[in-house]
């Protein structure tokens, strides 16, 4: 059962830091350039805000990838840092969609990013609870439990980086342009980048496994 919820911490952990980075990387194109889009004309008296939404949106993103880092290395403090990180990105998730809705009436794809916050956020109270927490989910590194949890979480924000085209799509339409699509190369080469380590850290993990110690038995 530890080694189950410390790979569904450091999994969802990796997926939300990679949205969140995502999120506030995507946002650069309206916040600098609102007035060129007729749906956010709107915001572009509070350009200022947008931008602060980008550099919070990146940051935390940053912070998220250290904190799983942290997560798997089984650093101190890395839980309290992982929920400091989940609690400020709701917090500033919430007051952007309230903030768009009230100048434009929509908040997608904010509302994607918050969600996806929410629930790790949720995930990682209940590691809260008395019984789980005794546990002490992230206080002993196990290398092999790091390497596949490791693996899994690269390969998956990887596939989440190279396919954010098509899942973001819909929200990025723009006068017929998906701008979730703007840094193709640089998506395409990160993408794959995390998802090859990703799988080699899942190759090793399945393939390298410590043999466990012969039991001696006295005669």
């Amino acid at each position: 059962m530890k080694k189950f919820l410390r790979f569904i911490g450091v999994l969802f952990m990796g997926i939300t830091a990679a949205v969140t980075l995502l999120g506030g990387v995507g946002t650069t194109c309206v916040a600098l350039n609102a007035a060129n889009y007729d749906s956010m004309k709107a915001i572009a008296d509070y350009q200022w805000l947008y931008i602060a939404y980008v550099v919070i949106g990146v940051a935390l993103g940053v912070l998220g990838i250290r904190a799983t880092i942290q997560l798997i290395r089984a650093k101190k403090g890395a839980e309290k840092s992982a929920l400091l990180i989940l609690v400020s990105g709701v917090v500033i998730g919430v007051i952007h969609i309230l903030t768009s809705r009230a100048l434009r009436g929509s908040s997608m794809p904010v509302d994607f990013v918050v969600y996806i916050n929410i629930l790790t956020l949720v995930i990682f109270l209940l590691f809260q609870i008395p019984k789980v927490k005794e546990m002490s989910l992230f206080d002993t590194e196990v290398a092999d439990d790091a390497t596949a949890s490791g693996g899994m979480t690269a390969f998956v924000a990887g596939v989440l980086v190279l396919s954010v085209q098509m899942w973001a799509g819909p929200t990025h339409l723009l006068d017929g342009i998906n701008y979730a699509d703007a840094f193709h190369n640089a998506m395409l080469g990160i993408g794959s980048i995390l998802v090859l380590f990703g799988l080699a850290l899942i190759s090793k993990a399945l393939l390298f496994q410590p043999k466990p110690e012969a039991v001696k038995v006295r005669a």
